[in-house]
């Protein structure tokens, strides 16, 4: 479509305040000063306010936008002087439209409308918007690459430039085009920055714990603000890979602290539906992300529930949406859900990228938790099987266990048993052997089983332990284990007893007196 008529000679009617090619010396003045002030700027919102609001002064013009491409759409982020109405019509259009702003940014020419131009007949879409005798200019935003946007510019009166005067307002673009691109790189580059800590947080909490529930929950706390105004953490009921598994949300964090309850009741009320054919249950069945840059009020109506859960959906203000799979090793375990409101700016590819890395590092960390208990549970299954569950009757003897892994490991080497001898005397071992889990599980059953046997050939303690040194020497056996035998016979009224290394058995006397047991040297 033609760029619209562009006048080669001066203005067609002088305009107070706006600078005439005619006097080079003030259009440079009025230029540098412009420019300067978006050299200056740091920010879109002053970059903006220097579009919308000082140009417009300094060339009197009726109205003045500021529109921003963002993928295939325009999206309008500042005006001056515009009617009621005009910014929900055209907060946001696509660049393929038949309107002035998105021919501009098409082609990378200036649109220039004069009162006499058909406009209606052009872009019947902008017509009704347009008042009679108004001329019109859309100016891209490119500075020599893909234009980032388009300055729009509305006069009274049926003002169309000259060939000096375009050229001012072109080289303005431009300039104003610079500022955006470097106004932008600094943000990029603040944001990688801010997600490189980010992730450095994200990490090393996913190391910190084997209990994925607690560090999953700490890492959508770490998400809110830094990445999304909501986050929500869940996985399937078992945390395997198992079909249609009822999803279980873990973790709820909102960038408002008072909501985070108000979050999980909404959570609780309306659970994920497993079988959804979109969202996190889709997600999780699928392993693919899904990202939606901007939620409309159709997508709401789609997914609601009901009228309540539509209603609740609406107030939530939500923008933008990224969810993303937790995967390890070929798995699906389960999904990271970020929201954004209104207030904040939509997701994208860079957004779902960044997010699927931090879905590969969480999967593996709640992959690696999951390994982590299934052995600690074959190992105190298998402890549980060795170790005596009760000692059984004991005549003449009263015997009381209780059992307790000390530090953070769930199962260790501990091993103790009681085996009442022939005529009556009470053999009693106590014993670690070094290392948890299952080897050390397993070590300790070879250790428990192979005392037993002896103590029913010899149960002397210093025969028993010695025959235990000559056994690990024969037998080339690796580790430490310490161990405390003793046998009592209340005939002789004695304690014999060999302590090879370990803790010191105590004994309580009657009237409440303790004493170290002593050992036998060998």
């Amino acid at each position: 479509m033609p760029a619209g008529p562009r006048n080669t000679e001066p203005s067609r009617r002088r305009r107070s305040g706006f600078v005439a090619p005619q006097d080079p010396a003030l259009q440079l003045q009025h230029l540098a000063h412009t420019t300067a002030r978006l050299a200056a700027a740091e920010t879109m919102a002053e970059i903006t306010d220097v579009v919308v609001s000082q140009v417009a002064e300094a060339i009197q013009a009726a109205v003045s936008t500021l529109m921003l491409r963002e993928g295939d759409e325009l999206v309008l982020v500042g005006t001056y002087g515009v009617r009621a109405g005009v910014q929900s019509a055209f907060g946001r259009f696509p660049v393929a439209d038949a309107n002035p702003a998105s021919e501009a940014a098409r082609t990378g020419a200036a649109v220039v409308l004069g009162a006499s131009d058909d406009i209606g007949g052009r872009y019947p879409s902008i017509a009704s918007w347009m008042p009679p005798g108004r001329s019109l200019i859309c100016l891209p935003l490119h500075a020599g690459g893909p234009a980032v946007g388009v300055i729009g510019l509305t006069f009274d009166e049926d003002w169309i430039p000259g060939t000096g005067e375009l050229d001012f307002l072109t080289a303005f673009a431009d300039s104003c085009a610079q500022a955006i691109r470097r106004v932008r790189a600094t943000q990029q580059a603040a944001e990688q920055a801010r997600r490189l800590t980010f992730m450095a947080d994200a990490s090393a909490e996913l190391a910190s714990s084997l209990d994925y529930r607690t560090t999953l929950s700490n890492v959508a706390a770490l998400a809110v603000p830094s990445l999304a105004d909501w986050c929500a953490v869940s996985m399937r009921g078992d945390g395997r890979d198992n079909g249609d598994a009822a999803l279980t949300t873990l973790a709820v964090a909102h960038v408002d602290p008072a909501k985070v309850a108000w979050a999980w009741e909404l959570e609780k009320r309306y659970p994920p539906d497993a079988s959804a054919p979109t969202g996190t249950a889709n997600v999780v069945r699928t392993g693919r992300s899904e990202l939606y840059r901007d939620i409309t009020d159709e997508m709401l109506v789609a997914a609601a529930r009901d009228a309540e859960h539509l209603r609740l959906a609406r107030e939530l203000d939500l923008r933008s949406a990224i969810t993303v799979a937790l995967s390890a090793r070929g798995r699906t375990l389960g999904a990271i859900t970020l929201l954004r409101t209104r207030s904040s700016p939509p997701y994208d590819e860079a957004d779902l990228a960044f997010a699927e890395d931090l879905g590969r590092r969480a999967g593996v960390a709640v992959d690696n938790a999951l390994l982590y208990q299934q052995t600690e549970h074959v190992a105190a299954q298998l402890q549980r099987a060795v170790l005596p569950a009760d000692l059984g009757d004991l005549p003449g003897w009263d015997v009381a266990t209780h059992y307790r892994p000390g530090g953070q490991a769930e199962v260790g080497g501990d091993f103790f048993d009681a085996v009442q001898l022939d005529g009556g005397p009470l053999a009693i071992f106590i014993g670690d052997v070094m290392g948890h889990g299952i080897p050390a599980a397993a070590a300790m059953a070879q250790m428990r089983a192979s005392i037993r046997a002896l103590l029913c050939v010899d149960a002397e303690p210093s025969v028993v332990v010695a025959t235990l040194d000559d056994m690990f020497r024969t037998l080339a056996m690796e580790g430490l284990v310490t161990l405390a035998y003793a046998v009592l016979d209340t005939e002789s009224s004695q304690l014999r007893m060999v302590n090879a290394g370990h803790y010191p058995p105590l004994i309580v006397r009657s009237d409440g007196r303790t004493l170290f047991a002593r050992t036998v040297s060998q």
